[in-house]
Formats: C-alpha cells, sequence, structure tokens
C-alpha cells in the first residue's frame, strides 16, 4: 500500500488521466460518458485524500453516481449531452483545489514541515486551476452569441482544455486566440496567475522541501 506521503501522487496522476483523455479522445458521445466517470473518480479520490467532511463525501459520491447513472442511461439512447459533464466538471473544479488547500493548510500548521506529499498536492492545485479556466472558457463558449475563438466557430472542450493550459504555462502557440473581450481577460487573468503560482507557492514549496530534508 502506498505510504501518505504519495497519497497526491495518485491523485495527481488521475488529474493527469483525465486532461490526456479529455485532449486525445474523440468527439464523441461515449467519451463524454468515460469522462465524466473519469472526473468523478478523480474528485472522489480529492475528497477522500484530502480528509474533507463525511457529509461532503457522501453528497459528492451521490451527485457523482447521478451523473454516471444519467450519462449511462442516456449513453444507450446515443445522446449523453452536456448537461453531466458540466455537473461534474463544475463539482470537481469548485471542490477539489480548496479540498486540496484546505488539507495542505492544515497539514503545515501541524508539523511545520514541507513534504513531498506537500509538493504533489500544489501541483494537483495547479492542473486544477487550468481545468478551471478551462471549465470556464466553455461556459463563455455556450453563453456568447459569437465565437470564444477567431480562428473556429465551433469549439469542442478539448479545444477550450488545449487553450487554458496553453495559457496557464504561458506558452501561447497562437493556434487558438480568444475573441470576445470576457474570453481575453479571462486568458490574461490566467496567465498571470499560472505564473504567479509558480513562482511564489510552488518555489516555496520546492524551497521548503529542500530545507526539510537537509534538516533530516
Amino acid at each position: 500500500m502506498l505510504g501518505r506521503q504519495h497519497h497526491y501522487a495518485g491523485v495527481l496522476a488521475l488529474i493527469l488521466s483525465s486532461l490526456v483523455f479529455q485532449l486525445a479522445a474523440p468527439n464523441a458521445e461515449w467519451a463524454k460518458f468515460a469522462l465524466i466517470v473519469i472526473q468523478g473518480m478523480t474528485l472522489l479520490a480529492v475528497l477522500a485524500v484530502s480528509g474533507v467532511h463525511r457529509w461532503v463525501r457522501r453528497a459528492a459520491t451521490a451527485a457523482v453516481a447521478v451523473a454516471v447513472i444519467a450519462s449511462g442511461l442516456a449513453l444507450l439512447g446515443d445522446a449523453v449531452g452536456s448537461a453531466p459533464l458540466r455537473g461534474t466538471s463544475l463539482l470537481l473544479v469548485a471542490l477539489a483545489p480548496a479540498a486540496i488547500a484546505a488539507d495542505l493548510a492544515r497539514e503545515l500548521r501541524q508539523t511545520r514541515q514541507v513534504t513531498i506529499r506537500t509538493m504533489f498536492g500544489v501541483l494537483c492545485i495547479y492542473l486544477l486551476i487550468g481545468t478551471l479556466f478551462a471549465f470556464a472558457d466553455g461556459m463563455i463558449g455556450d453563453l456568447a452569441s459569437s465565437p470564444f475563438f477567431a480562428q473556429a466557430n465551433h469549439a469542442s472542450q478539448a479545444d477550450y482544455t488545449y487553450f487554458s493550459f496553453a495559457t496557464l504555462t504561458t506558452v501561447g502557440y497562437g493556434d487558438l486566440t480568444a475573441a470576445l473581450g470576457m474570453a481575453r481577460a479571462l486568458a490574461i487573468a490566467e496567465a498571470l496567475i499560472g505564473q504567479i503560482y509558480l513562482v511564489t507557492v510552488v518555489a516555496v514549496i520546492v524551497g521548503g522541501l529542500g530545507r526539510s530534508r537537509r534538516a533530516a
């Protein structure tokens, strides 16, 4: 069994698998169903590892079960739709980062020590920030009367995820650019948050981890 310090490594692997699948899978109904299952598993893993209150885990489990069952039944009719996927994504980006941050803050107060678990936790939050902005971009794209991207009239969720992480990491390929004012504002905010997070939170945690190992 993995030690407690490796728990967030498993969560990080789940988040990465969700992102890779979302980017690589075709825009098909079965892929939506599979993504709902993966994101639901990721959310429940985060809540279990972070030690949130039992009633939060029970409520999230019930919500994920409803989304999986509803999308599974819809898949039998060849039309999963976007509502179950949006709902699961919303739960993931709303609950997971807060649960991890609260858990890491609690652990740091108790132990006064940065561990490998802490490092994996902050990396999970970093990926979830990109997922949060991808979700926000998708919502804007669905609600706006004009296309979100200047280069595509009909964007998929994979496009939003790709654009979000290209923005978060400030890669800036330029193959997809935001056309709406709100989309551009979100892109600037995401780029700033991504860089500030890396040079402050991640840098501090890595530096603290090095000091903890030298002290040991």
